[in-house]
Formats: structure tokens, sequence, C-alpha cells
């Protein structure tokens, strides 16, 4: 019996459709993640996308055809926003409309009422494109932040390298080629994609709630207006390490870091000008630091930094740094970034412990505010 493509069309959008409902019944209701409300507009992106295939090769395809390509290359970037939201900011809205736009175009300008394939290479190369682009946002995922993002990224990269030879396909013999119609058709894609979309579904579901995990994690560690260390979880941290570097006598340093003159900011300019600097600050100390160092706020405007295994002049050399990362930044409007002073202490080659530390660095810091602020002192 030969399948043809209108009948698996409707099987892929009966499958896109239990898989919606599922999906936004179990999962998004439950996690509200960012990741699954983006897998939720992408099936159904596939489902509209899928039904209006459908009225190929009736008098409505002069629009039915360019809106299903469109609506297929809108829900692949929908997985390109919804992996990318695993690892980094939100796409901006011209990088969501940019593909499906182009799509769109192309088809449309593509003789569409006697051109089944109208936009085609545009609709493939898009297609391979945003596909290879959400694997690659899987795979650049930290071990530590999933466990099933390797096996999704390699799948969605075999999927994006399949709608890339099937452009390459499309451009050498086109669509009515014997290679084309065996291998890259539309009814082996859609078998294909009927498949992935099944397996995958479950380790999307999974994705959400390990995003879910991490956001609550996130909240509970980290300062909700600077992104760094909390109070609590900076100390805990750097006193378990502290503990660690006392078996071998090793050094680290504690650097505590004091905006100068803070308050006549928010006075002057109000608390959310205020809010930007801080925001301005943390993300110099990040972008500074070493990914094993530990960048707390302290509190108010007082941030705390500890470095294992460095020496008092490259803490000074860090804190030169740091202010000159935070005075390159661009400042809010009228705002000027206020100076910095910083106080160091170390842990005496693992005899001090992180109470005396910080003790030892707030001496050094009001040593540093004494002298005229915008330097840095270390601990005597």
């Amino acid at each position: 019996m030969m399948l043809d493509s209108a009948s698996l069309r409707v099987a892929f959008g009966v499958i896109a459709l239990t898989l919606l409902v599922l999906f936004y019944l179990v999962t998004f209701r439950q996690t509200r993640s960012a990741y699954s409300a983006w897998w939720c507009a992408a099936l159904g992106l596939f489902l509209f996308g899928s039904t209006a295939f459908l009225l190929d090769g009736t008098s409505q395809q002069v629009w039915a055809n360019p809106l299903g390509n469109t609506l297929l290359v809108a829900g692949t970037t929908s997985v390109w926003s919804a992996a990318r939201s695993l690892r980094t900011s939100r796409a901006q809205w011209w990088q969501l409309a940019l593909a499906p736009a182009l799509t769109a175009v192309a088809s449309t300008l593509d003789h569409p009422a006697t051109n089944d394939w109208s936009g085609g290479p545009v609709f493939l190369a898009l297609m391979s494109l945003m596909i290879g682009l959400a694997s690659r946002e899987l795979w650049l995922l930290k071990p530590d932040d999933s466990r099933v993002h390797r096996p999704l990224a390699v799948v969605s990269g075999l999927l994006a390298a399949y709608y890339f030879c099937r452009w390459l396909a499309f451009l050498t013999e086109s669509p009515t080629g014997p290679v084309f119609r065996t291998y890259f058709g539309s009814v082996p894609t859609t078998l294909l994609t009927m498949a992935l979309l099944v397996v995958v579904s479950f380790s999307m579901a999974a994705l959400s709630y390990e995003q879910l995990t991490k956001d609550l994690n996130d909240r509970a560690t980290r300062d909700g207006l600077t992104g760094v260390l909390n109070r609590t979880t900076f100390l805990t941290l750097a006193a378990a390490d502290l503990r660690r570097l006392r078996l071998t006598r090793a050094p680290a340093l504690l650097v505590l870091a004091d905006l100068d003159h803070f308050k006549a900011i928010n006075d002057r300019y109000g608390h959310p000008a205020g809010d930007l600097v801080l925001q301005a600050f943390a993300a110099a100390c990040t972008a500074t630091v070493r990914s094993t160092d530990l960048v707390g706020r302290y509190g108010g405007e007082e941030f705390i930094l500890y470095l294992p295994g460095v020496d008092p002049d490259r803490a000074e050399s860090l804190a030169r740094d740091i202010s000159r990362r935070f005075a390159a930044r661009n400042p809010p409007e009228n705002v000027r970034y206020p100076t910095v002073s910083y106080g160091i202490a170390s842990n005496n080659s693992g005899t001090a412990d992180l109470r005396t530390m910080i003790a030892s660095a707030d001496s050094a810091l009001y040593r540093a505010k004494a002298t005229g602020r915008n330097r840095t002192a270390r601990d005597t």
C-alpha cells in the first residue's frame, strides 16, 4: 500500500495536536518555564503549518503553501528560541521574525498558484539553519545544567543535516528527481519528522522540569537584582573551600568592594538608576574573575569576592581590572558611575577562617575609604 502525503500530514497533525495538549496540560501548566512555553508554540505552529499543506493542489494553494512554509519555519524558530532560553537570554523580536518573514516573501513571490514548491530553496535552507542553531544551543549547555541535552543536540543536528541534504537535492535535481522523491520528498520527510517528534517530546518534558529546578535553585542561591551569589550562599561556599585549603595550607584572598558615594546616586537619580549601577558592577566582576572564584553581594552596594590560589598583587590587579570594566560599561542616561574602594585580606596560608578574613578585609576597606576612596588597601 502506498502512503500518500495528505494522509501522512493528517496523521502528523493529529500527533502534533495530541502532543500539544499533553505538553500544555502536563508540562507547561506545572513548570511555567520559558522552554516549555516555546515548545508549546512550536507544536502549535507545526500543527497549523501541516494543516495548511492539505490544501496543496487546490485553488487555495496560492495562499496555503506560503502560509504552511512560513508556519513551519516559525515552528523551528520557536524550537531554537526554546533551546536558547536554557542557556542565554531571550531572543529579540527581530531574530524571531526574520526567518519566517524571509520564507513568506520567497514563497509568495515564487508563483504559489502553480508552483507546489514555491519558495522551496529558501524554506529548506532556513529549516536546516534554524534546527542547526537549536542543536548548537543544546550542545553548548553545561553538563551540570541538563542530563538529556547532548542526545537532543545530536538528534537535532542529524535533522538539520537531513534538511541540508534535502536542500542540496532540491537544487541539483529539482523536487521531481528520483533521489529527491525517494529520500527527501514529502512522504519520507513527514514519516521521519513524526517519529522524531514523538521521541523528542519526552526529552523536552525532562528539559522543562530541569529548567524549573535550575530556576528554583538560582532563586535560592542568587541575588535577585545582580545575579551574583547571595550572601548566605557565598559564605557557605567560601567557608567550605577554605576548609579544603587548610589541609594543604594553600593561599586564598577575600576582597570586599564598596561603591563610593552610592547613596548619592539613589538620592539624585532614583533607585532604578542605582539598581542599574549595581547590576553593571556585578557584571564587571563576573566578567573579570575566573570560573573557580566566587562573587557575591554582601549587602547594599557592597560586594565580596573569594579568590583561591591568588597572591595580593594579583588581587590588586584584578580589582583594577574590575574598576576599568565597570567604568567602560554604558551608564544609565545622565548617570556617572561611582568609583570603587577595595579591601583585601588573606587566609595566611590556610590558618585564618572566613570570619577572620571578612573582619580583616572590612578593616582594609575602611582604610581605603578613609584615605581618599577609589583605591585598594590590604590587611596588615
